[in-house]
C-alpha cells in the first residue's frame, strides 16, 4: 500500500529553497547595475524628444527633420549591431559594455553643439554607432547567468529601465532645460545633452569594475552555488539550437523574429519619442509639467511589465502574451490622440498604451534567448534586435512626416503605429515556436516540444 504525499519531499523542498536563494542573490548582484546602465542609455537615446521642444524653434527645424534625425540613430545602430555583439562574445561583456557606454556618453554630450539639420543627423548617427550592441549584449550576458525558465522576468526587471528612464528622464529633462536656459549663453536643450552625457560617462567607467564575464570569476558565489548554477545552465543549453553566426543569418526564423520585433519597436519608439508632444497637444504648456506628466504612464507600466513577464514564465507561454500586449498598446496610443482635448483622458490612454507596449519586449525576448545557442545566439539576437530597431528610424520619421502633411495632427502617425502593432500580434500568433525539452533533447529520436 502506497503512502499518500501531502507536500514536497524534504530534499526537493530544500533544493527549491536553495535555488530560490541562489537566483535571488544573482538578481541582487547583477540586475541593479544593468538596470541603471540601461536607464542612462535610454535617457540619452530619447532625450531628444524633450530637446525638440526648444531645439526646433532655435534651429528652425521642421517636424520632418526632427523625425529623420531622431530615427537616423538606428541606421548607425543597424550597421554596427551584429559586429559589436560578436566582438562582445569574443572579448567579454565587462570590457565591451564599458567601451560602448563611454563612447555613447561622449557623443551624447557633444550633441549640444549641433547647429542645423546636417550636424543633427551626424550626431544622431554617431550615437547609434556608439550604442550598437549594448542591448543585445546585455541579453546575451543575462542568458549566461539565468536559465530560460527564469529569463523573461529577469529581462523584465532589466527592461523596467525603459519606463523608469521615462519617469526620471522626463522631469529631469524638463528641469534641466528650464533651470539652465541661458546659463553662460547656452540654450536649455544644449545643457540637457551635456549634463545627461556626463552621467552616462560615469556609469560607463563603473561598468569596467562591476561586471564579471564568468561564473568562476565572482567571489560572491560559493563553490556549491557555482556548481548548481553551472548545472542549471548546462541543462538549459540542451534545449537551444546550436548554430554558427552564418547559420543565424540564414535562419528564416531569426528574420521572422526580426520582423516581429520591428512591429513591436514601432510602438516602443512611437511612445518614447512622442509622449511629450501628445501631452503638449492636450493643452499642457509648462515644460516642467510636461516632464512630470510624462512620468505617470512610465511609472505605472513598471509593475505591469514585471507581473506580465512573471505570468508568461509561470505558464511557459509567450505568443499570446505578446499578441495581447500589442493590441492593448495600439488601442491606448489611438485613444491618447483621439481624446487629446481632455488632459485626464489622454494621460489615462497613455497609461494603457505604456502598459501594453512596455510589457511586450521582456516577454518577446524570452523567445529567441530560449531558442538560440552557440555563436548563433550572439549573431541571431543582434540580427533580431538591429532589424527590429530599424523601426526607431521608421517610426519617428513616419509620424513626423504625417504630422507635417496633416497640418500638425498626430492621429495619422499614431494610426500607422497602431497598425504596425496589430500586424505584430498577427505574426506572433502564427509563428510555430517550439523548442526541445531539456529531458528529451538528449534523446536521439525525441520530438517532445516545450511552449514558448
Amino acid at each position: 500500500m502506497s503512502v499518500p504525499s501531502f507536500g514536497p519531499e524534504p530534499c526537493l523542498a530544500s533544493a527549491d529553497t536553495h535555488n530560490a536563494l541562489l537566483y535571488a542573490k544573482l538578481t541582487r548582484r547583477i540586475v541593479p547595475f544593468l538596470f541603471f546602465a540601461f536607464v542612462v542609455a535610454y535617457i540619452d537615446r530619447v532625450n531628444v524628444s524633450f530637446a525638440k521642444l526648444q531645439m526646433l524653434s532655435d534651429l528652425s527645424l521642421s517636424e520632418t527633420v526632427y523625425g529623420a534625425g531622431a530615427g537616423i540613430f538606428f541606421v548607425g545602430y543597424f550597421f554596427f549591431e551584429v559586429p559589436s555583439n560578436l566582438i562582445l562574445n569574443r572579448v567579454g561583456a565587462r570590457r565591451w559594455i564599458a567601451r560602448i557606454m563611454v563612447t555613447w556618453a561622449l557623443v551624447s554630450g557633444l550633441t549640444m553643439f549641433v547647429n542645423g539639420p546636417t550636424s543633427f543627423y551626424v550626431m544622431r548617427f554617431l550615437l547609434g554607432v556608439a550604442e550598437a550592441g549594448f542591448f543585445p549584449g546585455i541579453l546575451l550576458y543575462l542568458s549566461n547567468w539565468f536559465p530560460s525558465t527564469r529569463r523573461s522576468q529577469i529581462i523584465a526587471l532589466f527592461m523596467t529601465a525603459i519606463p523608469v528612464s521615462g519617469a526620471i528622464g522626463g522631469p529631469l529633462s524638463g528641469w534641466l532645460m528650464a533651470h539652465f536656459a541661458g546659463t553662460y549663453g547656452l540654450a536649455g536643450w544644449r545643457w540637457l545633452f551635456l549634463v545627461e552625457g556626463i552621467g552616462s560617462l560615469a556609469v560607463g567607467i563603473a561598468a569596467f569594475f562591476v561586471l564579471h564575464d564568468r561564473i568562476d570569476n565572482v567571489r560572491w558565489l560559493n563553490a556549491d552555488e557555482k556548481s548548481r548554477l553551472a548545472a542549471d545552465l548546462a541543462r538549459d543549453a540542451i534545449t537551444r539550437t546550436e548554430t554558427s553566426a552564418r547559420g543565424a543569418f540564414a535562419s528564416k526564423r531569426v528574420w521572422l523574429l526580426g520582423l516581429l520585433y520591428f512591429c513591436i519597436a514601432m510602438g516602443n519608439y512611437g511612445l518614447a519619442f512622442w509622449v511629450p508632444t501628445i501631452i503638449k497637444a492636450s493643452g499642457v504648456a509648462s515644460l516642467a509639467n510636461i516632464g512630470w506628466l510624462s512620468a505617470v504612464p512610465s511609472l505605472i507600466s513598471v509593475v505591469a511589465m514585471v507581473l506580465i513577464a512573471r505570468h508568461a514564465d509561470r505558464h511557459d507561454e509567450r505568443r499570446v502574451h505578446v499578441a495581447v500586449c500589442c493590441a492593448i498598446g495600439a488601442l491606448g496610443l489611438l485613444a491618447s490622440v483621439l481624446f487629446a482635448s481632455n488632459v485626464a483622458v489622454s494621460i489615462a490612454a497613455l497609461v494603457v498604451a505604456a502598459i501594453g507596449i512596455n510589457s511586450i519586449a521582456p516577454v518577446f525576448w524570452g523567445i529567441p534567448t530560449a531558442l538560440l545557442g552557440g555563436a548563433g545566439a550572439a549573431a541571431g539576437i543582434a540580427v533580431i534586435n538591429c532589424t527590429g530597431n530599424l523601426a526607431g528610424f521608421v517610426s519617428p520619421f513616419i509620424v513626423g512626416r504625417l504630422s507635417d502633411l496633416s497640418g500638425g495632427k498626430l492621429l495619422p502617425g499614431m494610426l500607422a503605429i497602431a497598425v504596425a502593432l496589430l500586424i505584430g500580434a498577427a505574426i506572433v500568433l502564427r509563428m510555430p515556436l517550439k523548442r526541445a525539452s531539456a529531458a528529451s533533447a538528449s534523446a536521439p529520436n525525441s520530438s517532445i516540444p516545450q511552449r514558448t
